[in-house]
Parts: C-alpha cells; sequence; structure tokens
C-alpha cells in the first residue's frame, strides 16, 4: 500500500495539538497549597467557629491509563491501521494530566484521536475549567448523559484546498476533566469525512473514556 507523507499544512495545524497535550493543557487551576498554621497555635474560638482546613474528599486522585481508555476494536473502527496500543504523550505531571494519541494513514484516508485526562483539586475547580473550555467554542451542544456534564463540537478547517473535520468533545465526571480529539481526512479527495462520522467517533470514544475513568475509581 502506498503511503504518503502528511501535508505541512496539516502537520503544522495538528502539531499545536500535541503541545497542548504535553503542557497539561495549560488550564489556569494551578496547584494551590493551603497554609495551615500549627495546632498549638489555634485558640479555642477558633476551633470551635472556624471551618475546616481539611483536604477536600476527592472523587480521583490520578489520572489512569489513557493509551488503556477505548477498546481496541474502537481504535480498529475510528483510527484504521494505527497501532492499538497507542503512543502516551509526555505530561508535566503524569499523577494528574495525561494524554494518549493514535494517528494513521491508510490508503488516502486519515485518522487522528487524542484521549487527556485531567484531574483537579476539586468539583468545583473542574466545573470552573470546563467552563473555561466550553467558553472559548461556538457551534456545538451537549452531551447527555455522559458524565456530570459534556460538549461537543465539530469544525471544518480548510488549508491548501485539504478539508480536515475536527471533533472535540469535553467531558466532566467530579473532578476530572475528559477531553477528546478527533479529526479525519481524505487526500485523495481533500475531503472531510461528514460532521456525523467525526461527532459519532468523539462521542464513542469520550464514552469509553469517561466509563474507563469511573472504573479506576479509588
Amino acid at each position: 500500500m502506498r503511503s504518503l507523507p502528511l501535508p505541512l499544512a496539516l502537520t503544522a495545524r495538528l502539531s499545536p495539538v500535541v503541545v497542548l497535550a504535553a503542557a497539561g493543557w495549560a488550564l489556569s487551576s494551578g496547584p494551590q497549597a493551603a497554609e495551615h498554621k500549627p495546632a498549638e497555635e489555634k485558640t479555642e474560638t477558633q476551633s470551635a467557629s472556624a471551618p475546616s482546613t481539611s483536604t477536600v474528599s476527592k472523587a480521583y486522585s490520578a489520572a489512569p491509563a489513557p493509551c488503556e481508555s477505548v477498546a481496541k476494536k474502537t481504535i480498529e473502527s475510528l483510527v484504521p491501521g494505527a497501532k492499538t496500543a497507542g503512543k502516551e504523550i509526555p505530561s508535566t505531571d503524569s499523577e494528574l494530566r495525561r494524554t494518549c494519541s493514535w494517528n494513521a494513514l491508510k490508503g488516502y484516508d486519515y485518522r487522528w484521536l487524542d484521549v487527556s485526562y485531567e484531574v483537579m483539586e476539586s468539583d468545583e475547580a473542574a466545573q470552573k475549567s470546563y467552563e473555561e473550555h466550553t467558553g472559548k467554542k461556538s457551534g456545538g451542544g451537549a452531551v447527555p448523559g455522559l458524565g456530570d456534564s459534556a460538549y461537543s463540537v465539530v469544525n471544518l478547517v480548510t488549508e491548501d484546498k485539504q478539508d480536515t473535520r475536527e471533533g472535540v468533545v469535553i467531558a466532566r465526571a467530579s473532578n476530572a476533566l475528559v477531553m477528546i480529539n478527533y479529526n479525519g481526512s481524505d487526500f485523495e479527495s481533500k475531503k472531510a469525512p461528514s460532521t456525523d462520522t467525526i461527532n459519532k467517533g468523539a462521542i464513542k470514544a469520550a464514552k469509553e473514556a469517561v466509563a474507563a475513568l469511573e472504573s479506576d475509581k479509588g
């Protein structure tokens, strides 16, 4: 089978996805260390009236293995020709942020899938980050029954007369975010897969990734 190098324009356009994953999505939720006074310095009044400063209970304390989050059968369907093991992207903090990537060119048909996890300090922090991410996008809609809240959007990008359709699903489950990026192009026809194909594929991957997160709980 004849393989083709990726067009420079597509390579340049997709590379920020990897940078984004490696940088931990560059979220605004940096680690916040609470200051605790020694026990002996607390007065009786403080003990009686001050709210507890104990660590907030979190549903998820670490990100699951992203390359194991989507079934091999699903990878074979969404990214034909890709190695089902995937490739994990280096992270600044692999305990809290992890991303796995699959991509392949089969004939003239190209597919790219990223699955990313971000574990945050609280449900509130995750919800705030979720709103910031979805607030930057338009034209999509809610995905019922996926995590506590989820959003899906598909866009068509054309560069050098080559169409690429990009699907993104962002889901929040308690204090964790799950992000899916799914892209497709046909380098022979210069067209892209349909909106329905990309959207359904991204949502399918998101459902499996959220299920993997929930099964890894605790």
